[in-house]
């Protein structure tokens, strides 16, 4: 099977479906990445990407690295303004996940919860729906969601739509794999407690494995099935 993961920024690719990943390639299948945003211009006051030049450099690395790790076919990265997708025409941004998933045609795509904290990760779920639509042809027959931590349960749930999964993964071979790609994301990540710790990825793993009784797991909501 053919695999499309869409993320908003570098990182989320793999704090999302790592694991998952590493275990659907070891299995045969090819996976591409889409990353929609750059991921760093949002922490000064305007967008500014000269001034975010070696940043955005260094995460450009991370994410080729990344998906080396993991044995990822291809990434793309695209340039939607970081936080700032609430900024862009909605149909710009369906427009440029269609033409992925034309050029690629997937059978599984993964992306988003649609209830995250973070706007970005909304209007991406929001955007692969629309062109992810099942018209007849279509060849995308599975979408998933996944959950990222310090977005998926940083949200209100009297706000917004809770992230109740119903599709794991197991990931015990692969998690460690899952980490060292994590690791290549040094300028992301944070120190413990932070829940987008490597220890808090880890915990979550965990968690999310004895909750359906193995040693570690990555959790989604299937949004739709095609048999």
């Amino acid at each position: 099977m053919k695999y499309l993961v869409i993320a908003a920024h570098p990182d989320d690719e793999v704090l999302g479906c790592g694991g998952s990943m590493a275990k659907w390639i070891k299995a045969g299948n090819e996976v591409h990445v889409l990353i929609m945003a750059e991921g760093a211009t949002s922490r000064g006051k305007h967008r500014d990407r000269e001034s975010c030049s070696e940043e955005l450099s260094i995460l450009a690395k991370s994410v080729k690295q990344a998906a080396d790790i993991l044995g990822v076919k291809s990434v793309k990265m695209l340039d939607y303004p970081d936080n700032r997708m609430d900024s862009v025409d909605l149909l710009d941004v369906v427009k440029s996940v269609e033409e992925i998933v034309e050029k690629l045609k997937p059978e599984l795509v993964v992306t988003h919860h649609a209830g995250d904290l973070n706007i970005d990760h909304q209007i991406v779920h929001h955007a692969v729906m629309s062109a992810c639509r099942p018209q007849f042809g279509s060849s995308v027959k599975r979408i998933l969601s996944f959950e990222v931590p310090s977005a998926t349960e940083w949200n209100s749930h009297t706000a917004s739509i809770p992230f109740i999964p119903n599709w794991f993964e197991d990931i015990s071979k692969t998690l460690e794999l899952k980490i060292a790609a994590l690791e290549a994301y040094k300028s992301e990540m944070r120190k413990w407690p932070h829940s987008r710790s490597i220890k808090g990825v880890e915990h979550l793993a965990h968690l999310r494995g004895a909750s359906v009784g193995c040693e570690a797991a990555e959790a989604f909501v299937l949004i739709r099935e095609l048999r």
